[in-house]
């Protein structure tokens, strides 16, 4: 990690407003999980958040018009019973359709 220097004080104060925010979700995450008996250290839960993907697939129609559809990849096992601990959907954001 390095120092973030900002010019101005507003801007100080939202970084370390988000930076505050951001530890204590991690620590509410960590002591849920904990409790369902989960307790994977904060690299560990990063390493398993981090292969699930958003992508979107792009489809030339017949009428000229293009369709993209945006959607989760399927959950890894250990991702899987990270949300089924915390009752999250597997697939965030579900499935959206576009056609333009």
């Amino acid at each position: 990690m390095r120092p973030i220097f900002h010019s101005k004080q507003e801007r100080s104060d939202g970084h370390l407003f988000i930076s505050v925010l951001a530890y204590q979700f991690v620590q509410v995450l960590r002591t849920r999980l904990k409790a369902q008996g989960i307790h994977t250290s904060w690299s560990g839960l990063r390493d398993i958040l981090s292969v699930q993907r958003r992508v979107t697939a792009t489809f030339a129609q017949r009428d000229g018009r293009t369709l993209h559809v945006r959607k989760s990849t399927q959950p890894e096992p250990d991702l899987l019973r990270l949300y089924k601990a915390l009752n999250i959907a597997p697939l965030p954001g579900g499935t959206k359709k576009l056609v333009m």
